[in-house]
């Protein structure tokens, strides 16, 4: 695919005014750092890894004469498709583009792929790409996001999942969103569209039979496709897998019984092959009871007659490889560098130390702090019993202020906000109330501005409190406001509301005029964090929604989170990340003074 590359004179801007370097973000990345891709005989026997060098490699696929494998990876930067051997040899990248492409599928007779692509749209859309040419080809728009193409055994269709003609849903009472997939065909020319299932339930990854008569999938409830990517609930879900005759719509169960069974493929007659992601027995099954002994593997695709199958390893369950303290990021603006930081942190004034929250022994949270490269760490504040999240630094960088409550989530408990000075001694409650946390200092060091989330209206909103004599005035109340950062100008304090049915980025003046709706995309706009000049706005998104389908992914409950800057009006906003994991919870570095 085409490369394509626009920077805009604002983001230029942002890179050069007033600093030495590049803008330094931590991160919060929900997801692995590496795995790999391996192949098999269908029944576990004579397994090897593909390709030595250690990368992030997944979602492979292999080739109708069971040469070559088409897979994704992330080892260049941005998730793109290579091709590579069976033995391993004859590495080829196949697409260049900065954006997100993914699942590939093989046409029968080998000379293109079908993908997902993120290319100009930010969401997933079905593409076809000629090997020989590399000339890349959107089949369909969408208003919603695609997933997990396949061709007919002639040539002549896509099967795809995918989330058009659906509206946002939420798992009660929370954020997270739900996923809601139907089952399509469409011709690799873009025309002819059909929906082949109703979108009650959650319908994903098709496979054509061999005589093109029937596709095979997996179906579960919708609600479930929360807990479905949840490591500590996956097990409760129970999925089958299901055929429907392309025809006559007449389904066939092929499953029954528990387990989260995902990924079918069908090969000679009515067998099929997948993966029990988790249950009873998890890894590569068959009806007839065999197994593919692979374990906690994840993606399989079988060559057409069933005798091999390729997978990738190391993104699921404790064979998952994560980011380490500040790693490097893909970035889609060069101009910002992004660092994997993993926990609710922010920099102190001077950029050299970094405040953050992490868990401890039993369940509870401290505040630790660290130097920005990662050296002389060190606990602050840790309580028996409690969680201690969220940390801010006071302006003149003497103090720390956080949330401390009885468990991760503090909504509708008693909780408290404490400050300390940098050492983590002093420890003082300034206030008490359910779901009290979140707080952030005025520049001024006089005031402190935090959330308050209770049962009841009149216990919910933002709170100003004002150091010198305790008192506490209302901000906001009635709605769910949260994440509030005071702006170092002062003038300003942007936090995250579900007002008009959304959850938004908002500013309002310290004394609670002016309140301004700056997000307005579909889904989840939250974890809004100023620039050191207060011009700018960096904070995570959905509006891109899943890149893949939602009962695919591990222990990520948010995969559709992204980075975005934006100005401090809302104006401009970019994205920073694309891709299939969770990213969130931004911290922006201040330009270190020297000595």
């Amino acid at each position: 695919m085409r490369t394509s590359a626009i920077v805009s004179l604002a983001l230029v801007t942002i890179a050069t005014a007033g600093a030495a370097d590049k803008p330094r973000l931590l991160i919060q990345r929900i997801g692995p750092s590496l795995a790999t891709i391996h192949m098999a005989n269908a029944d576990g026997s004579r397994q090897k890894q593909i390709l030595d060098t250690p990368a992030l490699d997944y979602n492979a696929s292999l080739s109708p004469d069971t040469q070559w494998v088409v897979f994704t990876s992330e080892r260049d930067g941005s998730a793109d498709l290579y091709r590579v051997r069976v033995d391993g040899t004859s590495l080829q990248r196949l697409t260049t583009d900065p954006a997100y492409e993914d699942q590939a599928a093989w046409s029968p007779d080998g000379t293109r792929i079908a993908f997902v692509s993120t290319s100009g749209s930010g969401t997933t859309a079905i593409w076809t790409l000629d090997i020989a040419s590399k000339l890349a080809r959107r089949v369909a728009t969408t208003r919603g996001s695609d997933f997990r193409p396949s061709w007919s055994p002639d040539g002549n269709w896509i099967a795809f999942s995918s989330d058009r003609e659906t509206r946002i849903e939420r798992k009660p009472p929370e954020w997270e969103h739900l996923h809601r997939t139907s089952i399509y065909l469409i011709r690799p020319d873009g025309t002819d569209l059909r929906r082949l299932t109703d979108g009650t339930r959650f319908a994903g990854s098709p496979r054509w039979s061999l005589d093109g008569k029937r596709i095979v999938f997996y179906e579960l409830d919708v609600l479930d496709t929360h807990e479905a990517r949840e490591d500590d609930s996956q097990s409760r879900v129970i999925s089958q897998i299901v055929s429907i005759h392309v025809e006559t719509r007449a389904r066939r169960e092929h499953t029954s019984g528990a387990g989260l069974k995902v990924s079918p493929q069908f090969f000679d007659g009515d067998r099929v092959g997948y993966l029990v992601k988790a249950g009873p027995s998890p890894g590569i099954t068959y009806p007839s009871g065999e197994s593919g002994g692979h374990g906690a593997v994840r993606n399989p695709s079988w060559s057409r007659d069933g005798r091999f199958v390729v997978y990738d390893c190391g993104r699921a369950g404790t064979e998952i490889v994560s980011y380490t303290l500040l790693q490097s990021l893909y970035s889609k603006n060069t101009l910002f560098e992004l660092l994997h930081f993993g926990r609710l942190g922010a920099y102190s004034p001077d950029g050299r130390r970094v405040a953050f929250s992490e868990p401890a022994a039993n369940g509870e949270w401290a505040v630790s702090v660290m130097d920005a490269d990662g050296k002389r760490r060190e606990t602050v504040f840790l309580e028996r019993g409690s969680a201690a999240l969220a940390p801010r630094w006071s302006y003149d960088g003497n103090r720390i202020v956080f949330g401390v409550g009885s468990g991760f989530d503090t909504r509708y408990t008693p909780a408290r906000v404490v400050m300390t000075d940098g050492s983590g001694s002093n420890a003082k409650v300034l206030a008490t109330g359910a779901g009290a946390g979140f707080p952030s200092f005025s520049p001024d060091g006089k005031r402190v501005v935090f959330r308050v989330w209770g049962e009841s209206a009149a216990e919910r909103g933002l709170r100003i409190l004002t150091l010198e004599t305790g008192a506490i005035t209302e901000l906001t109340s009635g709605e769910f406001d949260t994440f509030p950062g005071w702006s170092p100008t002062g003038k300003l304090i942007a936090f995250t509301s579900w007002r008009n049915g959304d959850f938004d980025i908002y500013s309002i003046r310290p004394d609670g005029t002016a309140l301004r709706r700056l997000t307005t995309a579909p889904g989840n706009d939250a974890h809004a964090a100023w620039s050191p000049d207060g011009r700018y706005l960096i904070f995570s998104s959905s509006r891109f929604g899943f890149k893949d389908e939602a009962p695919l992914f591990d222990d990520q409950p948010q995969p559709y989170g992204e980075i975005f800057v934006m100005r401090s009006d809302g104006s401009e906003q970019r994205p920073l990340t694309d891709n299939q994991w969770e990213d969130g919870a931004g911290a922006w570095r201040p330009s270190a003074k020297r000595k």
